[in-house]
């Protein structure tokens, strides 16, 4: 029992540990960047229609799979016994 309560309390050190360091890491490395240029702004977002393929696709083979499984489910009868 000692051990267990141990390890639990060595867990919540290193997960005390994990937060305290993802929480003030990124506000330390503010710091440390030099700024000689402001950043370039992003490009105008642009669809060239693959977007809407690709998204059609998704939706056709989800379809594809509901109609294999719903007639698969159909094909095996309900009272079948194992031999």
């Amino acid at each position: 029992m000692e051990i267990n309560k141990r390890m639990c309390n060595g867990l919540v050190v290193v997960v005390l540990i994990a937060v305290i360091f993802t929480a003030f890491m990124p506000a330390a490395a503010e710091g440390h960047v030099h700024h000689s240029f402001p950043p370039a702004p992003a490009p105008a977002p642009t669809s060239d229609g693959t977007t809407i393929d690709q998204g059609i696709a998704y939706v056709l083979m989800l379809l594809a799979l509901v109609l294999t499984y719903l007639i698969h489910t159909l094909e095996v009868p309900l009272n079948f016994q194992v031999i």
